[in-house]
């Protein structure tokens, strides 16, 4: 329903001011009309292309008109002959925007769960001229036109989502429109206000439209013979061609008032289908008239019956009204509102587990209770100043204010009361003498104040004080006068005294009098015996004050000698006096003075001064006249027997009236702030400015301690498990530990010289973690309050600290980004891994930086970014999932970054994620995807968010606000909203009962929880999957056996427990192994505890043997040694149910760069395309520029045949390293992985992901002779990770990534597949041993697998044995491999050591430092061993004394290994091929570049260069010799042509380079050696720079654009420099003076995407000048312009614009505008680029028409004509370069050439028309013309 300020309805146009243009926005030729006809302002909307020309409201897309009413009503007419485009954001409950777009355009439905797309059929004013049911152009006699939309019944019906409210409009041209409004009610053109009163319409929900918003009608005429009414959705009969049919009003006939249209009778509408073609046809038909009838009531309610699966469920008993009438079914079950009528009441029908149920709206309006929290206790005191602590009239309880709040606590229950209100900290505090009204002031610029009853709670008024920051308040003993003393704006001493008499009856405050004043005050009191008579003190001053005819006025009291004393506080005395005055007034000083001043003759009567204790006394404190340092008296309290002070020194004193010597003494920590004599003189309160609040109790010379608090805001806390205690980090750098039940602070931790930053308890044990400024960890146990132990992980401060909720892991995070992992075993903590730069530096602080699920599985964090959050696997900190959510909101303008994570139920799988557009997105845990948005949730970010342990509240924290929410959004009103916090609160979090509520910022506050319990679930629940999963044994909690700081000396048993999986929908069995096999068997034993062993005689203790026999799948055996606790006669002789291994479905990337991974590619080859006929090709691939340093492996070459190749793309480059000739085996349509080379060199294997739609990948066989593939094998899924031939060449082994994990044995003689093996963590290389065939070796996560093979007959099969890495290694990948000498296996980790295995025994004896990064790369030849890492570096190690060492086991040390040299590279190392004695070789790395090594010379040379980012633009060089390229890494390269060497390159660095081109030959003008040659290049931050390619040197820089440019180029002749931005804007410089002469905004927004200039060969153009150029925007439009620019002539020749349906996705994913000049037809140019056609388009610039078009098959991405014969080159999306012969016409048969492995964004024909480039990505391939 609309908000009350939208209602009865809203006009929009007037509520936001269209015609001023400030909260809309207007494109394009958008102009506001005065229209006789409508007798008033209309606004014509015109123009070619929708996108261009439209007004918008509102003005910016991150806003919102937040329009909840249900009907939009839109008053337009189309053009005649044009299409109109109108777009409207519509939001749901679930914060999805939905767009409803509707046009004459459109020709059928379209939807998708974001967008629905309507045709619109224009009417005619006459039946004949407009074509019924078809859309298209508006006829020439199209009508006003009323369309009613019912938002809500649009999206339930074809979405099933909710209506919220109404986003945005876009009205887009060709049209006119009168108004915009939205309601609730349906409005009736036809009818007037006097009929529908006659009719009594408004009870059956219709009104009459309102004057402003109808539309005008003569006299004598009717309105629906004027004008066109639609209401969509309508209700009715079928229309033809499967269109829903609308439901239309009928208009009025004399005095028949016809029947509501929102209220037809009884009607069934089916759906049978998803609806596939649906228009919005407009209703031209003569309205009916129906007989007049009298409004009845709604006897029945609609049936709507669906076909959708399942049984309806019958309506529960409740209503017995409702009972007797139809049955409502549900829509789906998707338990979305259905609206059934426009009035009455509204039924909504959820469907829950077969059942329909029935909710009447206002029955659960939100959540319950109201309210749901309820505050119990605050621990804190003081915030704006500690001076005020007040004691009740009955000396029962103490008033004191906490920050914002005012607390009243009973001494004896230690109940607290709590006055809230106050939106800031509180200032002062006073209580009536009386004890019935409490005033209270808060701090700011606006300083309230407020009065209480004290004893209800209640406020009885509101007042303002007129004091910026209020010093103290004092109430008279009656209560009838307040006063007040503060500064104004002016920082002025001023004096307040208000009149309070009539507050108690309810009147107001009232000001009595007020004053100015030049002296100091620090304290100020009414007298008690004349409420207008006050008393001051401060600086150099006492005053009295009397308020006499509305005037305030003083007088200093005499002060004589002490005049220069600082006055802090006074007192009266107390006790029987003849008369008031008489009475004497102490005031107390700094310097120690006490001074009694007689206020009947306003003078001191006598000074004492305080000084400490004598040595020589007795200890106490005296009075006197002493010049010593006094004791700084900072309050004084006044009983009839003693006098109480506070001091500087922090001490509370109490002194006989005589001040003769001090009685009784409590010392305090800091200096005491303020005391106070309770009424009954029994107890003194006393405040310090540590914010400590204690009482001394004068009889039992006892102390208590009331209340501590932190001295600054809190920044985070962690709750005890058992939820008793709470530990608490503050910005007063201490760590306090608190008990909630009693308020008081158990334990204080601090360091010297740290600040702690954050906290953690530890979930079952008593200890406590702390991290430090200083980087540093330490835990604390509480039990024996001792350090435990340090770590020193991080070097910056710690920002994150948490427990897993199982108690085995403890995370930690700092500023850099490191995050770190501990294990706790045995109550010590060793540190598990350690990775740098994953958490988000500026991703704040505090215990909930770093989040674990509940089931203590994964991580989640935000990083590395602010716009990244990561989710890791909690027990090894591999990364799971990353999602930016920058990119979920496709409306932002503004990046969104993450603030906070939470994670939701762990059967649900969500994840929470706050942000800094205030809201909360949730989160699929396992995939990212976006499963709902709530926003807003704070009017700032949500700094803390926490979910109930049932998952059925979400708590979250902003502002200084708390808001409790309902997690399935289930209500009209989600949440409820609590105050309190006067700072932003920095965390919230439910106690681990779920009893209360925890919240901190400037106290730490605990609310009482008033939910219902949780419901237990039944015991039948209890045995689902999910249940299952979860109650399964986790062997991690568990003590490692065998942990020691040396390697393992036996292999233990392999695991044979499933590592974690993300996904639950499928439960494994119990004992699924590490290794599987595609298998319909498997053989197990039963034993009784959790982790299963099987049973077998077998002597060998971790083998397991895969087998073959026949075709049979292999099988896999596990076979373990018996156990001495079960008998082996039970265990062999058990019969066991055969089950299949299921898939493991743990598809996460391993934490190792080593695994490959393919670039994303959203282009797909087709199945066919125009192939040549061999012998008929017309372009031969010369050469390919690149190398592919995404590949792994992707290198071989061979040192004794000198067969070297490597990969670029989808292509095999065989290059000749002598001659520099390339071969090019193409054979590939993706990416190719890895390489691998038979040891004969006559055999390479080639591996990429999936070919023409098949369904696994392909692996191709070469033959290195003549270059013929020789077989093709299809096995694995998703990629191949590595490939390895046996040391006979028999055996090719295979391995799949991460998400395939299978293991292939190829035979290379026949090429079938011998043995498949499924492996339940992805392995990342492979190698066979070079002395057997039969041995092999697989590394992967923290183990490697020995492979033996045997083979008897036909059957085959492979004993395995995983062998773990060495403990001291912790959680590692091992990522590389390599067979050393005899009975030696070498591997890398990702870690950067080096694991020395013996292969006899498959234990590891020796590990070694390697690297700091990963090492991806090994190779070891004899007694040389070659590492390459991620850290860019490949090192030559000799390894001659480790054969030696392999005796001696873990005495083995890496002294042994000497680093003999080492290189830096340009990237990270992936491949490497060396000689037999390792002395040179060539080496791949991920910049593109393949580097010959020499280490003998230590020298490395280029071998192969390419891009490693996307190249963005090629271009030859006038004699064809070198071609350039640029990329979106900011170089600029040239090279030579004839070899593909890099000749040269420039390099700016943080900058894209969009665009170049090479600076033509003046024409005539013969080339010499000495030339000067030239490369314009252009940036993504504007700039153009001019490199000189002969001298190596940039000669001029410019900047003549704000955008990135985005095309260049040179004039024919060279002299003038033309570039274009992003913004449209196109600029002409001159390179010799580097000034910009022309600028031309004719394209202005939108990006320039082509510059051509060229000679002009016409003077019948009609326009000057020698040269013609033209530029191209990306919406479709191509301007020509004529030129002289020596003349400093420019002139527009031609402007076209290019038609085309609407971008369903907006300009940026469309294809490319591009056009050029037709070189062999003068006048001519070629356009193309996205349209109603795939089509090329010959426009005649003297024709002024397009008179060719040539069809294609895909909307081309690039286009270059030859200059030299007719042809021309198209690039697309499918990856496909096309050829096209253009003469003689027709043209020929186009001609497509494979080779690319994504979009051909670029091709360039070189100027003698014999060349062309092509650009797909990175790879550059040059092509020749034959």
């Amino acid at each position: 329903m609309a908000a009350a300020w939208q209602r009865p309805y809203l006009n929009i146009f007037k509520h936001f001011r269209v015609e001023e243009w400030k909260r809309s926005a207007k494109e394009g030729d958008v102009a506001a009309l005065t229209d006789t006809r409508m007798k008033g302002t209309i606004y014509r909307i015109r123009g070619s292309n929708p996108a261009s020309s439209y007004l918008q409201l509102p003005r910016a897309g991150t806003q919102s008109l937040g329009l909840t009413g249900r009907y939009l009503y839109l008053l337009f007419r189309p053009l005649p002959h044009k299409h109109f485009l109108v777009h409207l954001d519509v939001a749901t409950e679930e914060n999805q925007v939905v767009r409803i777009s509707f046009s004459n355009l459109f020709k059928e439905f379209k939807s998708t769960a974001t967008w629905l797309q309507f045709p619109f059929v224009c009417g005619a004013a006459s039946e004949g001229t407009a074509r019924r049911g078809v859309p298209g152009a508006a006829p020439a006699d199209v009508r006003w036109t009323c369309l009613v939309l019912d938002l809500p019944s649009i999206l339930a019906l074809y979405l099933s989502r909710r209506h919220s409210h109404l986003r945005g409009v876009k009205l887009c041209c060709n049209l006119l429109v009168k108004n915009l409004c939205t309601s609730d009610l349906l409005f009736e053109p036809g009818v007037t206000f006097t009929k529908a009163r006659l009719g009594d319409l408004s009870c059956r929900g219709v009104a009459p439209m309102p004057r402003e918003l109808a539309f005008p009608v003569p006299r004598g005429k009717k309105w629906h013979d004027l004008y066109d009414y639609i209401r969509f959705p309508s209700e009715g009969a079928k229309l033809l061609h499967n269109s829903i049919q609308k439901s239309f009003p009928h208009p009025v006939a004399g005095d028949q008032v016809l029947e509501e249209p929102g209220h037809p009778p009884t009607q069934t509408v089916t759906l049978s289908r998803a609806v596939c073609d649906l228009s919005l046809i407009q209703h031209t038909s003569s309205p009916k008239a129906v007989p007049h009838r009298c409004p009845a009531i709604t006897k029945s309610i609609p049936e709507v019956h669906l076909a959708v699966p399942g049984p309806l469920g019958a309506v529960p008993a409740g209503d017995p009204v409702l009972e007797e009438k139809q049955r409502l079914h549900s829509v789906g079950d998707t338990g979305q509102p259905q609206p059934l009528g426009d009035g009455g009441i509204h039924v909504y029908a959820h469907r829950r587990r077969g059942q329909t149920t029935r909710a009447v709206p206002g029955l659960e309006e939100g959540l319950v209770p109201d309210p749901i929290l309820k505050l119990r206790t605050i621990i804190g005191f003081g915030g704006c100043s500690t001076k005020w602590a007040l004691w009740t009239q009955d000396s029962r309880a103490v008033v004191y204010p906490c920050h914002a709040v005012i607390v009243a606590l009973l001494l004896e229950t230690g109940e607290q009361r709590f006055f809230l209100g106050h939106t800031d900290k509180v200032a002062a505090l006073a209580l009536g003498g009386t004890g019935t009204v409490l005033a209270s002031a808060q701090a700011g610029p606006r300083s309230l104040g407020r009065l209480w009853d004290f004893p209800t709670g209640a406020c009885l008024c509101l007042f303002k004080t007129d004091l910026q920051s209020l010093l103290c308040l004092s109430f008279s003993h009656s209560g009838a006068v307040l006063c007040g003393v503060g500064r104004d704006v002016h920082s002025k001493m001023m004096v307040v005294v208000w009149n309070t008499a009539q507050v108690t009856c309810g009147g107001v405050v009232t000001v009595l009098a007020k004053a100015h004043t030049d002296a100091d005050i620090q304290a100020m009191k009414i007298a008690f015996f004349d409420d207008t008579r006050l008393v001051s003190c401060g600086r150099d001053n006492i005053r009295l004050w009397r308020v006499r005819s509305g005037a305030l006025r003083s007088c200093p009291v005499s002060l004589g000698e002490y005049h220069s004393l600082e006055f802090t506080d006074l007192a009266f005395e107390a006790g029987p006096a003849p008369e008031p005055e008489d009475r004497a007034l102490f005031v107390c000083s700094r310097s120690g003075h006490v001074l009694e001043v007689d206020y009947k003759n306003i003078c001191v009567r006598s000074a004492r001064r305080l000084l400490p204790a004598q040595p020589q006394g007795d200890g106490q404190e005296q009075a006197g006249s002493s010049s010593g340092p006094g004791i700084a008296i900072n309050s004084i309290s006044m009983s009839l027997t003693f006098c109480a002070t506070g001091s500087e020194d922090g001490y509370v004193r109490l002194w006989p009236l005589d001040f003769s010597a001090a009685v009784l003494e409590a010392e305090h920590e800091a200096s005491v702030s303020s005391v106070c004599i309770s009424p009954d003189s029994q107890k003194v309160l006393s405040t310090t400015a540590a914010g400590a609040l204690g009482y001394l109790d004068v009889q039992a010379r006892d102390y208590s301690t009331l209340m501590r608090s932190h001295e600054g805001s809190v920044l985070g806390f962690s709750v005890e498990g058992k939820g008793k205690q709470i530990a608490t980090v503050s910005q007063d750098s201490t760590i306090r530990v608190w008990d909630l039940a009693s308020r008081q602070q158990l334990y204080d931790f601090s360091a010297a010289e740290e600040t702690p930053c954050t906290v953690a308890f530890h979930p079952f044990w008593e200890m406590l973690a702390c991290g430090f400024d200083s980087g540093v960890v330490r835990t604390f146990s509480l039990a024996a309050s001792d350090l435990l132990l340090e770590h020193k992980q991080h070097r910056t401060a710690v920002t994150g600290l948490t427990f897993s909720p199982d108690g085995n892991f403890m995370f930690s995070s700092c500023l850099q980004g490191t995050l770190a992992l501990y294990r706790l075993a045995a109550r010590k903590i060793q540190v598990l891994r350690v990775v740098g730069n994953v958490v988000a530096r500026d991703a704040g602080s505090g215990v909930d930086t770093l989040v674990v699920s509940g089931d203590s599985r994964l991580l989640a964090f935000v990083g590395p970014s602010k716009y990244v959050v990561t989710v890791m696997e909690a027990c090894s900190l591999d990364e799971l999932l990353r999602v930016d959510v920058s990119i979920l909101d496709l409306h932002s303008t503004i990046l969104d970054s993450a603030v906070k994570v939470c994670f939701g139920p762990v059967p649900q799988g969500e994840l929470l994620v706050s942000t800094s557009s205030n809201k909360i997105l949730v989160l699929d845990a396992k995939t990212g995807r976006l499963v709902r948005e709530v926003s807003p949730v704070h009017k700032l970010s949500c700094s803390s968010l926490a979910l109930s342990k049932d998952g059925q509240y979400l708590l979250t924290a902003g502002d200084k606000v708390i808001k409790v929410w309902d997690y399935r959004m289930r209500f009209n009103i989600n949440f409820q909203v609590f105050i309190g916090h006067s700072e932003p609160v920095h965390k919230v979090a439910f106690t681990p009962n779920q009893e209360h509520v925890i919240s901190v910022g400037d106290a730490i506050f605990l609310w009482d929880f008033l939910a219902p319990p949780p419901v237990k679930s039944s015991p039948a629940r209890a045995c689902s999957p999910v249940s299952t999963l979860v109650l399964r044994s986790d062997s991690s909690s568990e003590t490692p056996k065998d942990v020691s700081e040396t390697p393992r000396q036996t292999v233990p048993l392999p695991l044979l427990s499933s590592p974690p999986c993300l996904d639950i929908s499928s439960v494994h069995p119990a004992g699924f192994q590490s290794i599987s096999s595609e298998s319909d068997r498997e053989e197990e034993a039963d034993v009784p505890d959790s982790s299963r062993k099987v049973a077998n005689e077998h002597k060998d203790a971790s083998v397991i043997v895969v087998e073959s026999e026949g075709n049979e799948e292999p099988v896999v055996r596990p076979k373990v040694r018996q156990e001495s606790s079960r008998s082996p006669e039970k265990t062999a002789n058990e019969p066991r149910k055969a089950t299949k291994t299921p898939k493991s479905q743990c598809s996460i990337r391993p934490d190792s760069y080593r695994h490959f991974t393919p670039r994303f590619k959203a282009s797909v080859l087709p199945q066919s395309f125009s192939s040549p006929p061999a012998g008929s090709e017309v372009l031969k691939l010369k050469a390919v520029i690149g190398y592919n340093g995404n590949g792994r492996g992707n290198m071989v070459w061979n040192p004794d045949t000198g067969f070297f190749a490597y990969s670029c793309g989808c292509v095999i480059v065989v290059e000749d390293l002598h001659s520099g000739s390339q071969n090019h085996w193409l054979g590939h349509a993706e990416e190719i992985s890895t390489l691998a080379l038979s040891h004969h060199a006559q055999v390479l294997a080639s591996a990429s992901g999936q070919k023409d739609g098949d369904s696994h990948c392909q692996i191709c066989i070469w033959s290195t002779q003549d270059g013929a593939c020789t077989a093709e094998l299809f096995h694995h899924e998703t990629q191949v990770q590595a490939m390895a031939f046996s040391c006979d060449d028999r055996f090719l082994v295979t391995i799949g990534d991460y998400r395939d994990q299978t293991m292939a044995l190829w035979s290379t003689h026949t090429y079938e597949l011998m043995l498949s093996t499924r492996i339940s963590e992805p392995l990342h290389d492979v190698a066979f041993s070079p002395f057997s065939h039969q041995d092999l070796a697989c590394v992967g996560r923290g183990a490697v697998t020995f492979w033996v093979l045997e083979q008897q007959g036909a059957a085959v099969r492979f004993k395995v044995q995983r062998a773990p890495a060495p403990d001291v290694l912790g959680l590692v990948e091992l990522t590389s491999l390599c067979y050393g000498a005899d009975a030696l296996l070498y591997s890398g980790t990702n870690s950067g050591q080096i694991c020395v295995w013996d292969t006899e025994t498959n234990s590891c004896f020796m590990t070694w430092e390697a690297d700091e990064g990963e090492i991806g790369v090994l190779l070891c030849r004899h007694q040389r061993l070659l590492s390459g890492s991620n850290t860019k570096r490949i090192r030559l190690w000799s390894v001659a004394t480790v054969q030696e060492l392999r005796l001696k086991g873990p005495n083995a040390r890496s002294g042994s290994v000497l680093l003999e040299h080492e290189i830096t590279l340009d990237g990270t190392i992936v491949s490497a091929a060396f000689d037999d004695s390792l002395e040179m070789g060539i080496v791949g790395t991920t910049a593109g570049t393949l580097w010959y090594i020499n280490w003998v010379e230590s020298t490395s040379i280029r071998l192969i260069s390419g891009h490693k980012s996307k190249v963005t633009e090629v271009c030859f060089s006038p004699d064809e010799s070198h071609c350039a390229t640029c990329g979106e890494d900011g170089s600029v390269r040239i090279w030579a042509l004839g070899s593909t060497e890099l000749v040269l390159q420039f390099q700016v660095l943080n900058q894209s380079c969009q665009c170049l081109a090479w600076k033509p030959r003046p024409v005539g003008v013969w080339p010499f050696p000495g030339e000067s040659q030239h490369v314009v290049a252009g940036y993504s931050d504007g700039t153009v720079r001019v490199f000189s390619v002969s001298r190596t040197e940039m000669e001029l820089k410019m900047h003549p654009h704000a955008a990135a440019l985005t095309a260049v180029t040179y004039s024919t002749d060279g002299e003038m420099i033309l570039s274009g931005g992003k913004d449209g804007i196109v600029a002409v410089s001159s390179p010799r003076t580097g000034m910009t002469i022309h600028v031309l905004a004719d394209h202005k927004g939108s990006p320039i995407t082509v510059l051509q200039c060229t000679r002009k060969q016409y003077h019948d153009l009609g326009v000057e000048g020698g040269e013609l150029w033209l530029a191209t925007s990306s919406d479709r439009r191509v301007s020509v312009w004529a030129s002289d620019w020596l003349q400093d002539k420019c002139e527009l020749l031609d402007w076209l614009s290019f038609p085309a349906p609407a971008g369903p996705e907006g300009l940026d994913s469309l294809p490319p505008s591009l056009a050029a000049f037709c070189p062999w037809e003068h006048g001519v140019l070629v356009y193309v680029g996205f349209g109603l056609q795939k089509e090329a388009l010959f426009y005649s610039l003297r024709k002024k028409q397009v008179f060719r078009k040539i069809s294609l098959p895909a909307f081309a991405t690039s286009l270059s004509l030859s200059p030299a014969a007719p042809f021309m080159a198209l690039g697309s999306n499918d990856r496909l370069l096309r050829l096209l012969r253009l003469q003689p016409c027709p043209a020929g048969a186009p001609q497509d050439y494979p080779g690319h492995d994504d979009t051909v964004q670029l091709c360039r024909f070189a100027p003698s028309g014999r060349r062309l480039l092509t650009a797909s990505h990175s790879a550059v391939l040059v092509w020749e013309l034959t």
